[in-house]
């Protein structure tokens, strides 16, 4: 039996994004701790449940303050070596970065890094100054946090990559791909399909997940499918690729989107959706597409790293180009004037969460990479 502590940037991540591994981490007769940045009584006693003990160790989320960072890292080691961990898995950028050389300091003997995404500066986009010096800042980052690494897993082949071009891992470090988070295709059921076109969008609200693009795209759906609806659920975001609220509005008044807001359960959501859209520039592996696909939803989304691994494109949906509302809206114009490509999609869609995406295959993956049998 091992001690594992997983590190997070976001107390909610832990429950959202990770319980189903530290599930199966204790199933397989580990103990398990947490880390995050929240003093969230919520994940405390929702991560107790789970036997999971929580830790709260204060980090800056945004930013870059080199003495708050510093803290950050002495005080993750202190807290590590109360913990007498055997192994330590990070994500997220500042947990990766900062986690890994405090597990060092702690004497903890196997780290492991988890590549859930790369954000803001590596997405596809325009460069501006801001983004060339954050992605450089970034990557400098990464470089300095992973050589403390022993382990390093991604959830797409292109974020592989980009960090074996860049030079920002070890050659010599051990590193596998897997297939995202997984979803549990038990909790994510097949859903009655609804007669209207009905789309959904779930994720924050940034130009970098391509809201603007899905807006524009209903605005060109709108006339030739007036029955149409379009749904937006997710979080307003600080982000520098944040949109404001005002520009949700006037969508909103438009008669273009139904926003949602941020909701803590997005089961119903997907369930009276007909079709899921994902229009981003970058990701992981996306959580919502997986659940969605699960759920029996035929996909569209673009062919940009982490997105165009969940989709056979004009099998279980769409790949459109990446920042391209003409080419979203002919696929999603598609799928919106015939309920039967939409039922085949979807079932198509729920045979690849099986085969590819399911959660205890995923996890069962990562546990023997960390050589975490029980």
């Amino acid at each position: 039996m091992s001690k594992i502590v997983v590190i997070a940037g976001f107390a909610e991540s832990l429950i959202r994004f990770r319980g189903d591994l530290l599930a199966a981490m204790q199933t397989n007769g580990h103990e398990v701790a947490a880390i995050a940045p929240e003093d969230d009584d919520s994940v405390r006693k929702r991560l107790a449940e789970k036997g999971v003990e929580y830790h709260v160790v204060p980090m800056a989320r945004a930013g870059l303050n080199p003495f708050a960072d510093l803290r950050y890292l002495l005080q993750l080691s202190q807290c590590l070596r109360k913990i007498k961990p055997d192994v330590v898995l990070a994500y997220t950028i500042k947990p990766v970065v900062y986690g890994l050389p405090a597990a060092r300091l702690a004497g903890v003997k196997r780290r492991y890094a988890l590549i859930t995404g790369l954000g803001y500066a590596f997405t596809d986009a325009e460069a501006s100054l801001s983004r060339n010096l954050i992605k450089r800042v970034a990557s400098g980052l990464y470089k300095f946090g992973l050589s403390f690494a022993t382990g390093l897993f991604f959830q797409n082949p292109d974020d592989q990559k980009l960090f074996k071009d860049r030079g920002l891992s070890s050659k010599n470090l051990p590193t596998l791909v897997v297939n995202g988070s997984g979803v549990d295709t038990d909790s994510f059921p097949v859903a009655p399909l609804p007669e209207k076109p009905s789309f959904l969008f779930v994720g924050r609200v940034l130009r970098d997940k391509g809201v603007v693009e899905y807006a524009e795209a209903a605005r060109m759906l709108k006339p030739t499918y007036p029955h149409a609806t379009f749904h937006l659920v997710g979080p307003m975001d600080s982000n520098p690729s944040g949109i404001s609220e005002e520009m949700v509005s006037s969508w909103e008044k438009e008669g273009l989107i139904q926003y949602h807001g941020a909701v803590s359960d997005v089961k119903p959501y997907i369930a009276a959706c007909s079709v899921f859209v994902l229009p981003s520039y970058r990701e992981g592996t996306p959580r919502s597409v997986l659940e969605a696909m699960s759920c029996a939803r035929a996909i569209v989304t673009t062919d940009a790293p982490g997105c165009r691994e969940t989709v056979i494109d004009g099998e279980n949906g769409y790949l459109v180009k990446p920042r391209d509302s003409a080419d979203l809206a002919k696929a999603m114009g598609r799928l919106a004037g015939s309920r039967e490509l939409r039922e085949r999609m979807g079932k198509t869609s729920r045979e690849l969460a099986e085969q590819k995406y399911d959660v205890h295959r995923v996890n069962s993956i990562m546990i023997s990479a960390m050589e975490l049998r029980g």
